[in-house]
């Protein structure tokens, strides 16, 4: 059971496998796939992507192309390239963590990220405000 968790507990291994979706019989990984999605959003969440893409040498937006708005639903395959172009940090939101609020398999889990998620909308809503002048 360990290793099952192990081995099917990220988001990129969910996506392109189905079977562990909010169906999945095994309680143990939706508990460690909840505290592990309920880590990447909110504000928390914020400050770790933008850590990583800083560390990464990611831009922070590319100002050549209108900042995404929308969900982007990449799975499987195209997320990987999309992932392998080096996107913006930006981007990330919408190509995964605006994502993990819809993949919550607790009840606890869906309550806290239910919070987390508007937080970052908000958080997102101000940057595109700021990025284009309008704040």
């Amino acid at each position: 059971m360990v290793k099952e968790v192990i081995e099917n507990v990220s988001f990129s291994k969910e996506i392109a496998n189905k079977s562990h979706g909010p169906g999945s019989a095994l309680k143990e990984l939706a508990v460690v796939q909840d505290a592990d999605r309920l880590d990447a959003i909110g504000a928390i969440g914020i400050a770790r992507t933008f850590t990583f893409g800083g560390a990464k040498n990611r831009p922070l937006y590319n100002p050549d192309k209108p900042l995404m708005t929308e969900v982007a639903d990449l799975e499987g395959e195209a997320y990987s390239e999309a992932q392998a172009n080096i996107p913006p940090t930006y981007d990330h939101f919408y190509e995964k963590l605006l994502r993990l609020q819809g993949m919550m398999k607790t009840s606890a889990g869906k309550a806290r990220a239910e919070k987390r998620h508007i937080f970052m909308e908000t958080f997102l809503e101000q940057m595109r405000a700021e990025i284009s002048g309008k704040d």
